[in-house]
């Protein structure tokens, strides 16, 4: 599109004017020469060529808001920028500093030169305070070193100065001075220029006709809620809670406690800031409230310095649904997904959230299927309700975990139905109870204490005879097999607060969970029956028992800018023993998809260097093999890894941001140990790269700050099913690229599907 519109940045502008394409600034120490140009006003900033292209394609007249207009030269904006960077300078202990402007024009293109002449930069010499209050100026002295900026010999900067006098405040703001105002704090600065020195005095004064300043503390508060539309008129819920609270509610929705429980201001205490942030941000957690405002406060009106506080809160609708849906596609399959979900925000009045979820997805093929001649691979429908609770319910008694974040206990049941044609039916059922709360702002625990899952299949009968003919017991029993367990998962997250950022961190979450061992013990004390294969049995049913383990390590390091770049390594492995020969089929490993190894669609690729080749069209026919197409390809151990570098590409495209995005993504899955089912598929460390798998790709993010909307192209670079160069199939079969000669037609001969060097995928948010 920029080709076609014309590739020159000027071919826009007046004959008088021209566009400003570089910034120079000289003479600047190098601690600051980054900084520097940022002091140039905004409209004199070079504008990013393709903001610029997008503005001349679609904002005609300034009629539309996308991209950026050009940034002409302006001479009294390049004169206020020069003031701005001497002033920069100043602030940063270069007292003397002087900036001198010029300006190059040529072809309509301007180059702005900044030159310094900084002159010596100044130090502190010495630090002293006059404070006239003693409580004061004690608060001051024992807190300074936790926070200060300006120490004796450091360099003289006003916004030390200035994050100095903020850090304080918020300290007089936590030790109950709730009438402490910023003005208060002041500084006197004693230069001598000769020697490059400054001398540096806070001064905090008294209020006007007091000897001190007064300490606050907290006395009754007063909870109104309004009715859904704002409104606080009519009759309302009117309770006498305790000494400290009065409930007032006009919406009669809410129980007091759900409100009460999340107050951190209580009745004696001393005014503190950073209750009353805590106090907002966990009733807005609740997720139960709209725009939930700071509390007021409103003083007692005699000499006990008391403050009365006030909560004004409006409930969100009780109810809402949303429908979502995707599409997908790739070389002749294609499907849909479409899921609803029904949410009641305050289930017995108590904030307790319902949630009923209903999803249905189906997969279609292009029609050359004998089994599927109506072109349905497979369906799947789910539903699921949930309860949850903005607290811990325990059979004992736990204190209110809300100072870092509204801890929850969760209800869950969950049903799903799988029909893959020609080849089985699977019915799975799962309950559990679950508990989240955090430890810190940065560490998150989840715990479920009980999870029971119920799951069955039931293999098409022309299907069962060509999988027993031909010796796949193994799958017969994965997909076949009605099996139970009882088990129990535990999560631990840090820093997942960070991970909408762009900083510089780390993110780790590790998984464990383990299912069978009750039942084990119950079998075996009561000596139940066997199955056909050895295993326990309960109610006639043999049940799972297993360990299962996974991580997810991410470091992020950012560039400023929005740039950002992520490495990924996310590793896992299931373990059978006891009353189990293999994992369960909802707990095996899969790889493919938008989030990890995005070249393979989802669970297609792998165990290790399996190639459904193997399946042979004499040894099995085309009949299994078609049947088998879109079996999931699974593993009992998995390592995937990514890496991925983030940038911005333009401000402003019809009101997103637009990013990109390259990266390449490395791993597989493998099966524990050697089975006939997946030849090659196994874990063995002196294979470990031939059966890596590696995908390389790119993609644009248009982030609308509520969501990302994501489309990534990814290529398959070394596919591990093929050997030796082989493998490199991006290389080895680059002109096949998009179109079919010898390497597709030989696969699609010897596997039956069509090869496909690259996956479009759509998805909401990042894939990690």
């Amino acid at each position: 599109m920029f080709l076609a519109t014309g590739c020159s940045l000027t071919r826009k502008l007046k004959e008088h004017q021209a566009l400003v394409r570089k910034i120079t600034v000289k003479g600047v120490d190098k601690e600051f020469a980054e900084a520097a140009p940022t002091f140039v006003d905004k409209q004199e900033q070079p504008n990013n060529w393709i903001n610029l292209n997008l503005y001349y394609m679609f904002s005609h007249d300034g009629k539309k808001d996308v991209g950026e207009p050009p940034a002409i030269l302006d001479t009294q904006l390049v004169e206020y920028s020069r003031q701005q960077i001497e002033r920069f300078l100043q602030n940063k202990g270069y007292l003397k500093a002087k900036v001198t402007d010029s300006i190059a024009v040529k072809k309509k293109k301007a180059h702005l030169y900044f030159t310094a002449v900084e002159g010596p930069m100044f130090r502190i010499r010495r630090i002293t305070d006059s404070i006239l209050d003693p409580s004061v100026r004690g608060l001051y002295r024992n807190n300074r070193n936790n926070f200060s900026h300006i120490q004796p010999g450091g360099r003289y900067d006003t916004d030390s100065l200035a994050y100095d006098r903020d850090e304080f405040f918020q300290v007089m703001k936590r030790n109950g001075y709730y009438d402490f105002y910023r003005q208060y704090i002041n500084y006197s600065v004693d230069t001598a220029f000769d020697n490059s020195v400054a001398d540096v005095r806070m001064i905090i004064g008294n209020p006007e006709g007091k000897k001190k300043h007064p300490i606050y503390t907290i006395n009754n508060t007063l909870v109104t809620i309004s009715a859904s539309n704002g409104r606080t008129d009519g009759k309302a819920d009117t309770l006498q809670v305790d000494s400290q609270f009065r409930f007032v509610d006009y919406s009669h929705s809410f129980k007091p406690k759900v409100v009460t429980n999340y107050v951190f201001q209580k009745k004696g205490d001393i005014y503190n800031i950073d209750k009353q942030t805590l106090t907002t941000s966990r009733l807005s957690e609740l997720n139960v409230f709209r725009n939930v405002p700071n509390p007021n406060y409103e003083k007692k009106g005699d000499s006990t310095n008391k403050l009365n506080m006030q909560i004004d809160i409006t409930p969100l609708k009780k109810m809402s649904d949303r429908v979502e849906g995707e599409f997908i596609f790739n070389n002749g399959r294609y499907g849909y997904n479409v899921g609803n979900t029904f949410t009641n925000r305050n289930l017995f009045k108590s904030a307790a959230i319902l949630q009923v979820k209903l999803n249905w997805s189906v997969l279609f093929d292009n029609g050359n299927n004998n089994i599927n001649d109506n072109g349905v691979e497979n369906q799947e429908f789910k539903t699921g309700v949930s309860l949850t609770y903005p607290r811990l319910i325990t059979p004992f008694s736990v204190p209110t975990l809300g100072e870092y974040g509204v801890p929850h206990t969760t209800f869950s049941s969950n049903y799903s139905l799988f029909y893959q044609k020609g080849l089985v039916t699977r019915k799975s059922f799962v309950n559990s109870l679950t508990y989240d709360f955090a430890e810190t702002a940065h560490k998150l625990h989840t715990f479920t204490p009980i999870d029971i899952e119920f799951s069955s299949g039931v293999i098409d009968p022309a299907a069962r005879d060509s999988l027993e003919k031909n010796g796949r017991d193994a799958y017969l029993r994965l997909i076949g097999r009605t099996i139970f367990t009882v088990g129990s998962q535990y999560t631990y997250q840090v820093n997942a607060d960070m991970l909408n950022s762009y900083g510089s961190f780390t993110y780790f979450k590790g998984s464990v969970d383990v299912g069978g061992n009750t039942m084990s013990l119950v079998t075996n004390a009561l000596n139940t029956s066997r199955d056909s294969i050895g295993a326990r049995t309960l109610l006639g049913h043999a049940f799972s028992q297993y360990v299962r383990g996974e991580a997810d390590l991410r470091i992020y390091r950012g560039f400023g800018n929005e740039k950002q770049f992520v490495f990924r390594i996310n590793p896992g492995i299931g373990i059978p023993y006891g009353n189990s020969s293999q994992m369960v089929f909802e707990k095996e490993f899969y790889a493919g998809g938008a989030n990890d190894m995005r070249a393979w669609l989802p669970r297609t690729l792998g165990p290790g260097q399996f190639n459904r080749a193997s399946y042979g069209v004499g040894l099995v026919g085309d009949d299994l093999r078609q049947r088998l197409k879109y079996l999931d390809q699974f593993g009992e151990i998995k390592i995937i890894g990514n890496a991925e570098y983030r940038y911005k590409i333009a401000d402003n495209f019809f009101g997103s941001k637009l990013k990109g995005a390259f990266f390449t993504d490395f791993g597989n899955i493998w099966r524990l140990k050697e089975t006939s089912d997946n030849p090659r598929g196994e874990f063995k460390l002196n294979n470990l790269w031939q059966s890596t798998a590696i995908g390389i790709g790119t993609g644009l993010r248009f982030d609308l700050t509520y969501f990302v909307f994501r489309l990534d192209a990814a290529f398959k670079f070394k596919d591990p099913q093929f050997d030796g160069a082989d493998q490199w199939v991006l290389i080895q079969h680059f002109n096949e690229l998009f179109h079919n000669h010898d390497f597709k037609n030989n696969y699609y001969q010897t596997n039956g599907e069509s090869y496909n060097f690259m996956q479009l995928n759509f998805g909401i948010g990042l894939p990690f």
